[in-house]
C-alpha cells in the first residue's frame, strides 16, 4: 500500500488559491437525469473521479448515447424515458452510493434484468429502505447475499401504486432516488417519509436540480412529496458547480492557518454543505462568501458541541478541528456516518487516539478533547475512504504525519494532496 509523508505545516502561502473539484452528488444526479430526458444536455464542469466513472460505465451499458467531449464535459443524448434493455446486465458500481442508489430506483422501473454489485463495501452498505419501499409498490428486486444489502437482481416492472413510503433515518439518498423516478411514472409519485428525515440539504439539491429538468414537484416540508408524470426535458447545457463538502477541508486549512480564497462555489450554491461555513463562523472563524468564492482567514477557534445531522460529510473536518481549539468538539446526531464509505465514527476513534487526545464516541456522536495530546508521528489508516484521508491531512498543521493509501482520494477529489501541499508550506 502507498503512504504519504507531510511535513508539519507552518501556513498558508501568501495569495493561495484553490479550485475544489466539482460536486459529486450533482455531477452523477445530473448525469442520469440528463440520460432519461429528452432532448440532448452537454453537462459541463463533471467530476471526473471513481464514482462519476462507475455512473458512465453503466450508463453506456444501459444504452445511452454519450460522447466525452473533454475532460470534465459530456454530451448526452437522452432516451426520452426509463432504460430498455433486451438482454440481463451486470453493473459493477464499485463503491458508488450515488450511483448504486439512483439506478436501483431507475431500473426498478425500466424494461430488462439487471444484477447491480460492487465491491465489498458496499456489500455492507445498507440499501433495504429503498429497496423494500420499492417492492412494496410493486417492484421486482431479490437480494443475492444478505437481505437489505447489494447485490441485488432486479427485473424491470411498472409499480402498482404511485404512492409509496420510506424511512428517512438511514440515508437521504433513498429520498433522492425515488423522486428521481417521480416524472417517469405513468402516475408520477406521491412519496411519504416515515420520521425526521437526516441530511435534508440533499434531498433539497436534488429537487433543485430535477426542476432545472423540468420536473414539477410539490411538498409538505420533508414528509410528504407530489411529483408530477411530466417526464424530463433537458436543458441545452448545464454546469456543474464546486463540491461544497470538499471546500470543507480548505474552509478549514484557513481558519487553522492563514488566508485561503476557494473558487468554484459562492453564495448561489444548491448545495447544503455550504452552511459548514456558518459552523466556523461560530467557532471563530472569519469567513466571506462572494458570488464565485470563499474568502478564510485564520482564527482563533472555539470548541463546539453542535448537531450535524443536516450535513454528515462536512461534519467530518470538525474531528481534526479539535486539535486547534480552545474547548472540545462534540458532534452529535451522526448515526449515517456508520453506514458510509466504512464506519467513519469508529475510524476517527482509531485514528484520533494515535494522537493521544481523548475520544469519545457513541451510536450517533463522537466528542474529541485535545486539551492533552502526544508527540508521536502517527501512521494515519484511511479505511479506503476518500474523506477519512482529506480530514486527516489537517492534522498536518500540528505534526508530522504519514497517511497510508492517498489516492483512494480518487473517489471524488483526485490530486487532493498535491493541492494541500501546494498552497500550505
Amino acid at each position: 500500500m502507498q503512504e504519504i509523508e507531510i511535513a508539519k505545516r507552518q501556513g498558508i502561502v501568501q495569495g493561495a488559491c484553490v479550485s475544489v473539484p466539482p460536486s459529486k452528488s450533482l455531477s452523477n444526479r445530473a448525469l442520469l437525469l440528463a440520460s432519461l430526458s429528452t432532448g440532448t444536455c452537454t453537462l459541463k464542469n463533471v467530476l471526473v473521479s471513481d464514482d462519476t466513472k462507475r455512473m458512465l460505465e453503466a450508463l453506456k451499458a444501459l444504452g445511452v448515447k454519450l460522447e466525452e467531449v473533454r475532460l470534465g464535459e459530456v454530451k448526452i443524448e437522452g432516451l426520452g424515458g426509463l432504460f430498455k434493455v433486451p438482454k440481463p446486465l451486470t453493473l459493477d458500481l464499485g463503491n458508488a452510493g450515488t450511483a448504486m442508489r439512483p439506478l436501483c430506483a431507475a431500473l426498478a422501473v425500466s424494461e430488462g434484468e439487471f444484477t447491480l454489485t460492487g465491491i465489498e463495501r458496499m456489500m455492507q452498505r445498507p440499501i433495504g429502505p429503498l429497496t423494500e419501499a420499492l417492492k412494496e409498490a410493486g417492484a421486482r428486486i431479490e437480494y443475492l447475499n444478505n437481505s437489505g444489502f447489494p447485490p441485488l437482481k432486479i427485473k424491470g416492472s411498472k409499480l402498482h401504486t404511485h404512492a409509496l413510503h420510506i424511512s428517512g433515518q438511514t440515508s437521504s439518498q433513498f429520498i433522492s432516488a425515488l423522486l428521481m423516478i417521480g416524472p417517469l411514472l405513468a402516475e408520477g409519485l406521491e412519496l411519504k417519509v416515515d420520521g425526521d428525515l437526516i441530511s435534508k440539504p440533499y434531498v433539497d439539491l436534488t429537487l433543485s436540480l430535477m426542476q432545472r429538468f423540468g420536473a414539477k414537484v410539490t411538498r409538505e416540508g420533508y414528509s410528504r412529496f407530489k411529483v408530477e408524470p411530466t417526464g424530463y426535458q433537458s436543458p441545452a447545457s448545464l454546469t456543474v458547480e464546486g463540491d461544497a463538502s470538499s471546500a470543507s477541508y480548505f474552509m478549514a486549512a484557513g481558519a487553522i492557518a492563514g488566508e485561503l480564497k476557494i473558487l468554484g462555489l459562492g453564495k448561489d450554491s444548491v448545495q447544503g454543505d455550504l452552511k459548514f461555513a456558518q459552523v466556523l463562523e461560530k467557532m471563530g472563524a472569519k469567513i466571506e462568501i462572494f458570488d464565485d468564492c470563499i474568502e478564510v482567514q485564520k482564527s482563533d477557534l472555539q470548541g463546539i458541541s453542535i448537531d450535524m445531522n443536516d450535513m454528515p460529510d462536512a461534519a467530518m473536518t470538525l474531528v481534526p478541528l479539535a486539535l486547534y481549539t480552545k474547548g472540545p468538539v462534540t458532534i452529535t446526531n451522526i448515526a449515517s456516518w456508520r453506514v458510509k464509505e466504512t464506519d467513519r465514527i469508529a475510524a476517527f476513534v482509531n485514528e484520533m487516539q494515535k494522537l493521544g487526545v481523548k475520544v469519545e464516541s457513541g451510536a450517533d456522536f463522537i466528542s474529541v478533547d485535545a486539551s492533552f495530546r502526544n508527540q508521536d508521528k502517527p501512521y494515519f489508516d484511511t479505511y479506503d475512504d476518500h474523506r477519512m484521508a482529506m480530514c486527516l491531512s489537517l492534522v498536518a498543521f500540528d505534526r508530522d504525519i504519514v497517511i497510508k493509501d492517498p489516492d483512494c482520494t480518487r473517489k471524488t477529489f483526485p490530486g487532493y494532496f498535491e493541492i494541500f501541499n501546494k498552497v500550505t508550506f
